[in-house]
Order: structure tokens, then sequence, then C-alpha cells
């Protein structure tokens, strides 16, 4: 029932509707990681970051115990978000390419970010369970940016299996079968009633140190993405390559 995205935000900060995860978020914000012991951890659910009038929207998969549910924003204060938000910079959809705690001064321009589990899960591997009861904060979210969303990024095969379902709840038709998931993939969905505009879905390997390590995913190949659906959703970027095709 919230009216806006500030409403939902504060909503999200204070869900308990998960015990294993709770649980998990409160254990990690007491015991901390050594290098981090002088610091408070949010260990709480982790709201959506980005204006309420983001053209287009990245989707996670859940925050990282010692990165965003320490401190309190998404993809924040781990190697996941320094990979991310390097690339949202170098395209030109950030004002900075560090994300080091939520008074550091970042801004999006034109983006959210979000995730499908909102809570930071044990061995980062929500249950599908967790990921259904979270669904109905994504379907918000999405309900509350259709006036202005036209695409989404999602991030792994996890936060592309979560979105469909959800995508197809909240006004979009998802063909049967259902597009996979895989790098670069991009699909069109059309509208369910003429009263929205339709929405440009795109995959891309997640930023998971396990990908950007080995090079499965690179940062060329993650600014190509950004840029595309940046550009498709009407936003401006720079580009240090030139586009596919």
């Amino acid at each position: 029932m919230c009216r806006s995205i500030a409403e939902l935000d504060a909503a999200v900060a204070d869900c308990f509707a998960c015990p294993r995860l709770v649980a998990w978020r409160e254990l990690v914000a007491r015991q901390k990681r050594a290098a981090f012991r002088d610091q408070t951890y949010w260990g709480r659910p982790v709201p959506g970051f980005g204006p309420a009038d983001a053209r287009m929207l990245i989707v996670g998969l859940a925050p990282a115990a010692h990165g965003g549910n320490r401190t309190g924003r998404m993809f924040t204060g781990d190697r996941s978000g320094d990979v991310l938000y390097a690339a949202l910079y170098a395209v030109g959809l950030a004002n900075q390419p560090t994300a080091v705690d939520r008074d550091d001064g970042l801004r999006l321009d034109g983006v959210r970010i979000t995730a499908p589990v909102h809570c930071a899960p044990p061995d980062n591997k929500p249950t599908p369970e967790e990921r259904d009861r979270c669904g109905h904060w994504l379907d918000t979210e999405l309900r509350l940016l259709t006036p202005t969303v036209r695409s989404v990024v999602v991030l792994g095969a996890f936060g592309w299996q979560a979105l469909l379902p959800v995508l197809a709840g909240a006004g979009w038709v998802v063909p049967r079968p259902r597009p996979r998931f895989g790098h670069g993939a991009h699909v069109e969905l059309a509208a369910a009633d003429a009263g929205r505009n339709p929405l440009h879905l795109f995959g891309c390997y997640h930023v998971s140190q396990q990908n950007t390590f080995t090079g499965r995913l690179t940062p060329a190949m993650l600014e190509e993405v950004l840029a595309d659906a940046a550009e498709t959703a009407g936003l401006q970027v720079r580009r240090s390559h030139a586009p596919r095709g």
C-alpha cells in the first residue's frame, strides 16, 4: 500500500517477515568482520537506492553480509559494488566511481538499484520461499516506477528468474516460454494495457567476485550492457567503445 518510493524504502527497512534472514542479518551485525569491528552495522533489510523517477532499474540478488548489510545501501562497501559503481560512473550514470557508505555523496542519474531479496542471506543463497515472500516489495517498486521506467538490467540468473513473474503481475506481458537468462540478452516486454509503456529487459552476468576475478564478466562487458539499457531508456551515456551492431 506504499504510495511513494520513500514510503516503500521505509517499509522495507522495517520488515521482519523471514525468520532465518532476520536471525542471520542480526548475527552478522553483532559479530562483524574484523576489518569493520569499529563500525555500526545496518543489520536490517536494505531498501532500493536511486531516484524515484528512474528510467532504468538494476536488479541484483541480495545484500552482501558485510556490504549492504553493513552500510545499509545496495552494493555499497563490497567488491561487487566496486565493480558496479565504477561501471555506472564510466558510462555517465553515477557522479563518482566508488560507494563506501550511505553518506559518501554518491548519486545515480536516472537509475535505481534494487534486489528481489532485501536481507543478506547465509552463503548468499536465499531460499525460494524467502524470494517469493520478499517479492511483493519488488512488485510495489515496479508499480511505483511505472510512469518512468523503460528498461531493467538483471544481474544474474537468480534475479532474472525472480523478476519475470513479478513483471507479469505488475502489468507487462512475459512471453511463453519465458525468456532465458544470458549475458547480453535483450527482450522487449509489451504492456498488458494501453496505459503504460513497454519494458526492455537486459541480462548481465552478476558482478560477483567469482565472475569478475575470473574474467567471465569484464568491465567492458558490464559497461556495454549498462549503456545499451540506458540508451534504450532514453538516458544519455558515455561510451569508451563502439556499441554492438
